[in-house]
């Protein structure tokens, strides 16, 4: 084998090495998790953030003032087709329950609990038109704002 490739081999390995400590957040204890800042975010601000969805491409089939819902039970979302990967931010002082189906035939289930500033904030990506339903905690009327 020649120098040339040699040295080839060796830049290779060490870029792999690089890129598994980016991928698994060199060496953290935590599991992490979608709003941690790791190399998904990283790389993410790398390539541009995707937009959110326009709150009034969102139907709701429940109570709403403006970007603001009221749930009382449960609220189902419609999402019209974004053309293209989109966010849909739900945020909301109470603790609330979201769940979408997906096409492999089961649902995705988030219980969102208030952060520190006492937010509960959800984001769910979105590439065609969706249904999201969203429910209160304890099956308490809540507000829930679509938004950014």
């Amino acid at each position: 084998m020649s120098g040339r490739r040699k040295l080839l081999l060796v830049g290779l390995a060490v870029l792999l090495v690089v890129l598994f400590v980016v991928a698994v957040g060199a060496g953290r204890g935590d599991r992490g998790g979608p709003d941690d800042d790791g190399a998904v975010r990283w790389l993410g601000r790398l390539v541009g953030d995707s937009a959110t969805v326009d709150p009034a491409t969102v139907k709701a089939g429940c109570d709403r003032t403006g970007d603001t819902l009221t749930v009382v039970s449960a609220c189902v979302l419609r999402v019209a087709d974004p053309d293209g990967l989109r966010t849909l931010v739900l945020r909301s002082p109470s603790p609330f329950h979201r769940a979408g189906a997906r096409d492999a035939g089961f649902t995705v289930d988030d219980e969102v609990e208030p952060a520190e500033d006492g937010t509960a904030v959800a984001k769910v990506a979105v590439d065609r038109a969706s249904e999201i339903t969203v429910g209160c905690a304890g099956g308490v009327a809540c507000a829930v704002t679509i938004g950014s």
